[in-house]
């Protein structure tokens, strides 16, 4: 029998250690940012091309590479980070084990140019699929600059699983902040397709959060900070009353390295019992500085999830820190049982001899509320001196007859004889068919009617656009905008017009006729959340991610009252709809229930 076990080739062995390392565009940006960092920069800048899947290049002004080490950087298990096995809990940098730049290489086209301090030229290194295709000396600025392109090219499947730009655009995003929030020493600058995103200048730890997130923020934040012997506790959470609905601006930093612990989320979220809604979620901004002996970061492949030896009492110390600081600042109810300088009697008070007397009520002594006489005119028990006339006087034109009575007695039934249908605890309406009843869900089912409409004006017919008589301006952050700006050219087909277009805001002037002005704001942040989380089952582009997004959010919720006509239109309308029996998001909008099956629930 012969040997069937081999040793793979590095090509081979590199694409395949690539599906861990490099998943798509951000991973890539991910890898070469934190080197930059753990190369002493500075100032970096990220330009990005077509969402990555063209060009991601980062460029620092770190202490860069020799000529062998610009070489050897691309090898597999090639790091200058640790030596031995023990140096892996005791780790100060980001990367440690020497596959990121060896995975790029294997599945792009990559150029490195580096240059040492005091050195007269660089080196510039060319690798297409792990293959070195030319090494030169070149003239360049201190530093590495590293430009990854045509990233998965030798890997086509690969390539056709990516989303569309706007969604891996998104991810990029979110790396880059979770880089530059944990770095708040460090200038960033973020080009996408010769468009400015972030330009981050060196500053503390609340002007980069305020960068990055947009000036409103700055209102938002409440600050936190405590120090004992096993952790170092600083950040900001956000008040409760600007508590979001979906998971958002949550960010944990260990040793300046962003991770993610549901753990760590529990203890932040039960800091704010008693002062979320039902539903919401808390934004913070919390830095945790640990020993590095008492954490193992080496337990997940993106190094997001660490292990603490401790975890219960940071646990412990984390919520008594947070529901501590919200107190402080008076965000939360405190006991406090000193005196109260607002209840002191006022300076002129003291310092006068006057005196505040009682207000004097005179009080009937004779009234008996129940005296025969007294019963058949109203008296009141303190005496005034005028009367007012008698109150059966005020309800004599709309005193009803006991024929009056019977008569809308009767109308009122006649009334639930004709009308076809019904609304159950403002959640559902009941309709009945020939064959037995059917059961609508009101919330679903408005759903699928606003979907079709929407879908139906954004690609089909020219949607209607109505003029504010004011623009409207709403506040993003960069990111938030860059993706508004992806996203115009759908969002015109849709209806909304927009005038301007800053770092920080966008001017609207127009909105579909189904939209009302109060609602933009809320309509734009939930489409953005639905694209960042990518919508299920989003067929084409995004006129179906803007479809459903509307759908959701300006459909009639559970809870609201519907009239018999509103209720009818419902369910008219409901049954017009080319698919009306699912929602949007494929859940039933209706269930019928037949003659037979209402006698079996009686014959039973």
């Amino acid at each position: 029998m012969s040997d069937i076990i081999q040793l793979l080739p590095d090509h081979v062995a590199n694409q395949i250690a690539a599906g861990e390392v490099v998943q798509r565009p951000a991973s890539v940006v991910k890898e070469l940012l934190e080197n930059a960092i753990d190369a002493g920069a500075t100032n970096i800048k990220l330009l990005l091309k077509d969402a990555g899947k063209t060009l991601i290049q980062v460029i620092d002004n770190g202490k860069g590479m020799s000529v062998t080490d610009a070489r050897m950087c691309f090898e597999r298990h090639a790091t200058s980070k640790i030596q031995k096995a023990e140096d892996l809990f005791n780790l100060c940098t980001k990367g440690f084990r020497g596959e990121a730049l060896a995975s790029i290489a294997a599945i792009a086209h990559v150029e490195l140019k580096t240059k040492e301090k005091n050195q007269e030229l660089g080196t510039c290194l060319k690798i297409e699929g792990s293959k070195v295709i030319s090494q030169d000396f070149i003239s360049t600025s201190e530093g590495t600059s590293l430009s990854v392109k045509n990233l998965f090219y030798n890997i086509p499947a690969r390539r056709n699983f990516l989303k569309s730009d706007t969604v891996e655009t998104r991810h990029i995003i979110d790396e880059f902040q979770r880089v530059a929030l944990a770095h708040p020493n460090i200038a960033f600058l973020l080009h996408h397709n010769n468009n400015e995103v972030y330009h981050l200048k060196e500053s503390n730890l609340r002007q980069r959060i305020v960068a990055v997130f947009g000036t409103k923020m700055n209102e938002k934040l409440v600050p936190i900070n405590e120090v004992t012997d096993i952790v170092t506790i600083e950040g900001f959470v956000a008040k409760p009353e600007f508590s979001k609905r979906k998971r958002g601006e949550q960010f944990f930093f260990v040793n300046d390295r962003f991770i993610k612990s549901s753990y760590l989320n529990h203890a932040v979220v039960s800091a704010f019992d008693g002062l979320l809604e039902n539903g919401a979620h808390p934004s913070y901004f919390l830095y945790l500085k640990v020993p590095t002996s008492s954490i193992d970061i080496n337990i997940h492949p993106t190094k997001t999830e660490i292990k603490f030896d401790n975890e219960k009492a940071l646990y412990a110390m984390l919520r008594a820190t947070i529901k501590h600081s919200l107190g402080q600042y008076n965000v939360a109810p405190v006991l406090d049982f000193n005196r109260d300088a607002n209840l002191d009697t006022p300076y002129h008070f003291k310092s006068n001899s006057k005196s505040t007397s009682a207000p004097k009520i005179t009080v009937d002594p004779d009234f008996n509320p129940f005296k025969e006489e007294q019963q058949k005119e109203i008296h009141f028990p303190f005496k005034r001196e005028k009367q007012t006339q008698s109150w059966e006087s005020l309800y004599t034109s709309t005193a009803i007859s006991d024929d009056e009575k019977q008569e809308e007695l009767f109308n009122n039934q006649q009334e639930v004889k004709t009308q076809k249908t019904f609304q159950i605890q403002r959640k559902y309406v009941l309709s009945s068919i020939k064959s037995g009843v059917v059961l609508i869900h009101q919330s679903l089912a408005h759903q699928r009617i606003l979907y079709e409409q929407f879908l139906e004006s954004i690609t089909v017919k020219e949607a209607n656009s109505q003029q504010l008589l004011f623009p409207v301006k709403i506040s993003f952050s960069s990111a938030e905008i860059e993706m508004i700006y992806t996203i115009k050219t759908e969002l015109e087909n849709a209806g909304f017009s927009f005038d301007e277009f800053t770092k920080d805001s966008v001017t609207i002037k127009g909105i579909p006729v189904s939209v009302t002005e109060s609602k933009i704001t809320i309509i734009l942040e939930e489409l953005l959340n639905d694209i960042n989380l990518e919508v299920p089952d989003a067929s084409f582009s995004h006129f179906d991610v803007m479809a459903k997004s509307f759908a959701r959010t300006l459909s009639i919720k559970t809870g609201t009252l519907l009239m018999e006509k509103e209720q009818d239109a419902l369910v008219n309308d409901l049954f017009s709809c080319k698919e009306p029996s699912i929602s949007p998001f494929g859940k039933a909008t209706f269930k019928t229930l037949t003659l037979h099956e209402i006698d079996n629930l009686f014959n039973s």
